[in-house]
């Protein structure tokens, strides 16, 4: 079970996770949690850096799409319409069903398919039980809220336990 919690990488933040990365490990289809993975949970609409990273994963032939728990499509759709991007909302992570709802709509297989995501209990445990790639990065923004700061402080030996650990690496 403790393996299904351990991150297959860990980054500092998406812009690390590069369209050659990708491509090394086989990925055509790159799904991405939303809130403090993308952007800050504050953060309404994406950002210049956000916009061109994801231009450059469409224009190596990197499908992307965002996969949410948010219950309400309105943060998703406001998020994903100025980037041209899919989603599967209400994903229900840690459950599989988001997962091969979006691998079934881009055609592709687990093999071929990342999970970018900041939380162990939602991203990395629905990534791992689909048999999907799992990329996990600091939150964007940090961690929001004392909950947050637990839960932050209580993912560090799994993330510690990844196989490739590329923080602060330059």
């Amino acid at each position: 079970m403790l393996r299904f919690l351990c991150p297959q990488w860990v980054f500092d933040n998406y812009e690390a996770v590069t369209p050659e990365f990708l491509k090394e490990h086989g990925v055509k289809l790159l799904l991405a949690d939303l809130d403090f993975t993308l952007a800050p949970k504050s953060q309404s609409e994406p950002d210049e850096s956000l916009t061109c990273w994801i231009g450059a994963l469409k224009e190596a032939g990197i499908e992307f799409a965002i996969l949410s728990n948010n219950r309400s499509p309105v943060r998703v759709e406001k998020f994903c319409k100025p980037l041209k991007v899919g989603y599967v909302g209400h994903a229900g992570k840690p459950g599989t069903r988001g997962f091969h709802e979006a691998m079934a709509r881009y055609g592709v297989n687990a093999g071929e398919t990342a999970m970018l995501g900041d939380k162990l209990l939602t991203d990395t445990l629905g990534a791992r039980r689909s048999g999907v790639l799992m990329l996990m990065v600091e939150p964007r923004g940090g961690a929001v809220g004392a909950w947050n700061h637990v839960l932050h402080a209580l993912q560090q030996p799994f993330k510690a336990a990844s196989a490739h650990d590329e923080r602060k690496k330059h």
